[in-house]
């Protein structure tokens, strides 16, 4: 039995509308041996779609948090080796070939693997910006990590071994149009203030100016955001916008204890 779940995959995907990509991802992870989607009761035709995909186990549960809804996705995965995408993601014909030595090598292997992601800007290639050295970890054992449960947003996965870096990029369709990124952007800063909140840190008025400025230059002049010319200003700005809607938050939940 140990031998015949050892080279498996199990991919999973946690989802909340997510019609535009969900079509497009579970076809592209359809060399995985599963593939489970954890949705948070999506109100567009994301389940419909998923539902059409026969070999595809859908569960929709309620959304807590980042760590709690992708720690409970990786307790649902069968086999040894799983593969973690959102949805905007894309594995590269050459990733999948990497991805699928790794998991087949006999000898010793890491414990789980970090990917380099490409940031498209619709569909052309940020090469900068601060996204250009971007990297998560998506393959690895599932007895050898978990999510860290003090992080609601960002979640930290924590690995018992090695870890490693894949040679070959994810495709990451992060940015579809200028309202959906900023929407993101300042859910995220929300989520992190509360994370901050809970950890007793406070904001000044003085940290939602300067720490958004400094998010700004340091991604724009530092990080080389000028050479991506205009999609360059605008990723960096609303990264930044990004940094200040997380010290609003925090002040405002300060605020009201």
């Amino acid at each position: 039995m140990a031998n015949n779940r050892a080279n498996k995959i199990s991919a999973l995907l946690i989802t909340l509308n997510e019609e535009k990509n969900i079509d497009e991802v579970l076809e592209n992870l359809a060399f995985a041996n599963e593939i489970i989607v954890v949705d948070s009761f999506s109100t567009d035709n994301t389940v419909e779609k998923v539902s059409q995909h026969k070999t595809v186990k859908l569960i929709q549960r309620e959304f807590k948090n980042y760590t709690d809804q992708k720690g409970f996705a990786l307790e649902q995965a069968n086999y040894e080796w799983v593969l973690f995408l959102d949805a905007d993601e894309r594995v590269t014909p050459e990733l999948k070939e990497e991805i699928l030595q790794i998991v087949n090598h006999k000898e010793n292997t890491a414990s789980a693997y970090y990917f380099l992601r490409t940031f498209m800007f619709k569909n052309k290639v940020l090469h900068f910006s601060g996204w250009q050295t971007d990297k998560n970890y998506r393959l690895f054992k599932k007895d050898k990590v978990h999510f860290a449960k003090d992080r609601i947003v960002h979640e930290t996965l924590v690995v018992e071994g090695e870890s490693e870096t894949l040679k070959n990029r994810l495709i990451h369709y992060s940015y579809a149009n200028y309202a959906d990124y900023k929407r993101k952007m300042v859910k995220y800063g929300k989520m992190k203030a509360m994370d901050e909140f809970k950890n007793e840190k406070k904001g000044s008025w003085l940290h939602s100016i300067f720490r958004p400025l400094y998010k700004f230059l340091n991604h724009y002049i530092i990080r080389l955001g000028f050479l991506d010319g205009k999609k360059g200003i605008i990723i960096c700005y609303l990264n930044a916008l990004g940094v200040h809607a997380k010290y609003k938050e925090l002040k405002r939940l300060h605020k009201n204890l």
